[in-house]
């Protein structure tokens, strides 16, 4: 199944991407932080992210597990960082930002079906993890934790110049290609430029889902990624991000058919386990990644070994043991008489 994460060793240090909706296709946090703690100690680590942020919770988790990686880690904004994850850019020792990138801080939110008192508990959670937050976002800026807060309230958009002179990024680079294939439609407060874009975007078509692109030509599209051994050979000008930054496993696939399968996959395997009457497995099979022939063969599995539940308060089929035969209801309801 697709994953919104990518890990992979380059040189002497390690490349992580995180170009989608953390915590998406089912995918937790549990195997980037895995995978993470895998790398020697002081791996120097490029972290690249291009997400409209995601679960507020893993966001943290992964934001705590990057502050205690002991190597260097340095944060490029490839297109946006927003919601949760620009809470994992403050982990970065350095933030470098592209001038045509952007950051956005906002409130965490959720959602909670249940009782008044279910509905007070998401409240109180929400508050100490915005209280994470604000810690973290004034911890990178300098700014106080008043003001952070009113920043986030409002849900707040930093362009790369903004971001610097407000202490959330670091250093400016010259601006690149930005393929942001996610909706930004879901936040209050998106900039005008982004709005823009999108709105001049030609009609997608049957395979981008509604799904938009957007682009600048500020940089040719032919540009490529150097190696991080070159990086290193290289003069004392500072590494550039690639023109088209993709994810760090090759060829970056359609993320419109990527989401569109993932969607599929887990709305298959919630429809096995419902008509199996075991709604609750569904949840186990997303997370453990099985294929629809292993979910299917688990839970045929699982109807073999049940028993059929037979209690004595439930009518049984045959006739009760306290039926009386009918010649003997003919014979005392229609008594002869004399």
């Amino acid at each position: 199944m697709a994953s919104w994460y990518a890990i992979r060793a380059r040189g002497t240090g390690a490349e992580v991407a995180i170009y989608d909706e953390i915590g998406a296709y089912g995918v937790s946090a549990k195997g980037f932080l895995a995978e993470l703690g895998a790398l020697p100690e002081g791996t120097p680590v490029d972290l690249r992210l291009n997400s409209p942020g995601g679960s507020v919770f893993d966001a943290v988790a992964i934001h705590n597990a990057i502050k205690r990686h002991e190597g260097t880690i340095t944060v490029w904004i490839d297109g946006i960082a927003a919601s949760a994850a620009s809470y994992i850019a403050m982990a970065g020792d350095e933030i470098v930002m592209p001038e045509n990138a952007f950051l956005m801080i906002h409130d965490p939110a959720g959602l909670v079906m249940g009782t008044a008192e279910d509905m007070r508990a998401m409240a109180e959670a929400l508050d100490k993890v915005k209280g994470s937050l604000v810690s973290g976002y004034a911890a990178k800026s300098g700014r106080t934790p008043e003001e952070v807060s009113a920043l986030m309230a409002s849900e707040t958009w930093f362009d790369a110049s903004d971001a610097v002179a407000q202490g959330f990024a670091d250093r400016l680079i010259e601006p690149v290609r930005i393929a942001a294939a996610f909706d930004i439609g879901r936040f209050r407060n998106a900039p005008p430029v982004l709005v823009e874009a999108i709105e001049a975007e030609p009609e997608p078509d049957d395979e981008s889902d509604g799904e938009v692109t957007v682009a600048t030509d500020d940089v040719a599209d032919g540009d490529q990624v150097e190696d991080a051994e070159d990086e290193q050979t290289a003069a004392s000008d500072a590494p550039r991000p690639p023109a088209e930054t993709p994810p760090p496993c090759g060829a970056p696939p359609d993320p419109a058919e990527i989401r569109a399968e993932a969607i599929g996959h887990a709305r298959a395997v919630v429809d096995l386990c419902r008509l199996a009457g075991q709604p609750q497995l569904a949840g186990r099979f997303l997370e453990a990644d099985a294929s629809l022939d292993e979910v299917r063969a688990a839970l045929l599995a699982a109807k073999a070994e049940s028993e059929p539940e037979i209690a004595s308060h439930h009518p049984q089929p045959g006739r009760s043991s306290a039926a009386r035969p009918w010649g003997e209801i003919i014979a005392r309801t229609f008594k002869l008489k004399g």
